[in-house]
């Protein structure tokens, strides 16, 4: 077996891992920095499955690590984008509010985005109409600082500059034990030992399987939300001309179904939100038995279950029943048909959920001497990419 011994070891391809190996090296340009990636590629699970959206941080509540990271991370992802060639478009983001209850939930965001020195526009409902002839609601409100990207071609373009800066990137490099002692970490694949400094866990989907096979003590497990998508018709291209967003439910985790103008041109309506039955199977009805059985006997599976039964029959439905999922769209896009709608690849959403039911909202990072795992980097963590490495590489300066 092949031994490699490094200053930094990174477990994850994905676009946290790759902007948190940019990160040391920048802060460290002579480190030996290796990432360890399991798939044949970087970027094949949640970097490559979002709607490529730059997030604003509208959503995110103040002094929350999400919103400091997305506001930074737009400015940062779009300063990389334009370094590197790589297309960025601010098209804008819209809220639409289809009700009296939604024009006060707006309002409460409209504040927020005030606190977050968000640059926000009010519309009236024929200011709506005008801007977005499509869209039907009572008020909206415009937040021009939301943009879209291809996030794949820009962990590509990450994966590049640390190869450039002498990192190696190892593919199909499945971690199968990790040893940590006071002079660093022993990390093993199938056909290569890694002696570490310091390890770097930003494992997505299998975080907390990283977590435990590292020996750290967690009471958060990952449970895979799907997020199932339509692709509009392509006589439908043009539909918006910015991503159109219902007002979210503060009491609920997700955003609801939307309409996202991507960077190819294309347009995607969703996603949907309903209980994964794989951590990373794409297809519809993809089942790994691993994966229920082990959050089935997860308590904190079935407390969250308890308190949003009417929220999953909703989002179970959507998922069986197109004329349903449709519905959701049409009460702010009521031009939308179904025939318009076509198949499209889902995400999968990586939500960690604690053992007393909290799902935990914020991104959650948890160090030890030797290592720092990333237990939590759902949306907005490709937005917030950078700034969430730079933050790592900080901590581990300290702690060194």
């Amino acid at each position: 077996m092949k031994t490699l011994d490094v200053d930094f070891c990174i477990i994850g391809g994905g676009i946290v891992g790759l902007a948190t190996a940019k990160a040391l090296l920048d802060e460290h340009p002579d480190a030996r920095v290796v990432v360890l990636e399991k798939e044949d590629a970087v970027a094949r699970h949640q970097t490559g499955h979002n709607s490529g959206v730059i997030h604003s941080g509208i959503y995110y509540a103040p002094g929350s690590l999400k919103a400091k990271f997305s506001i930074e991370g737009g400015a940062a992802t779009t300063e990389f984008c334009r370094e590197h060639g790589i297309e960025v478009e601010f098209c804008g983001k819209l809220l639409v509010a289809t009700n009296s209850v939604e024009v006060e939930r707006m309002n409460a965001l409209e504040e927020r985005a005030g606190l977050h020195g968000l640059r926000s526009e009010r519309l009236s409902r024929s200011e709506l109409r005008r801007r977005e002839p499509n869209v039907n609601g009572s008020e909206a409100l415009f937040i021009p600082s939301t943009g879209i990207v291809d996030y794949t071609q820009v962990s590509l373009a990450i994966a590049r500059v640390i190869e450039a800066a002498g990192a190696s990137i190892h593919l199909g490099a499945r971690v199968t034990s990790i040893a940590e002692d006071s002079d660093g970490v022993t990390i093993e694949t199938p056909e290569l030992r890694v002696r570490a400094g310091h390890l770097v866990a930003c494992a997505g989907l299998q975080a907390d399987r990283i977590a435990r096979l590292a020996g750290v003590q967690t009471d958060v497990q990952i449970i895979p939300f799907r997020g199932e998508y339509f692709l509009l018709a392509p006589e439908r291209r043009g539909f918006v001309n910015s991503l159109i967003y219902p007002i979210p439910d503060p009491e609920l985790p997700f955003l609801g179904i939307h309409i996202s103008p991507t960077i190819s041109g294309e347009i995607t309506v969703g996603p949907s939100a309903v209980l994964g039955l794989a951590r990373e199977g794409y297809p519809k009805f993809s089942l790994n038995p691993r994966d229920v059985l082990e959050y089935a006997l997860f308590p904190g599976l079935w407390r969250v279950a308890g308190s949003n039964v009417v929220t999953a029959v909703r989002e179970m439905r959507n998922s069986l029943f197109k004329s349903s999922y449709l519905r959701e769209a049409q009460k702010y896009a009521p031009a939308l048909r179904a025939r318009e709608l076509l198949p499209y690849e889902a995400g999968i959403r990586a939500q960690a959920v604690a053992r007393d039911g909290t799902l935990i909202h914020d991104f959650m990072i948890e160090q030890t001497a030797r290592m720092t795992h990333v237990l939590n980097a759902p949306s907005p963590a490709a937005t917030a990419a950078f700034p969430i490495g730079r933050h790592i590489a900080r901590q581990i300066g300290v702690s060194d």
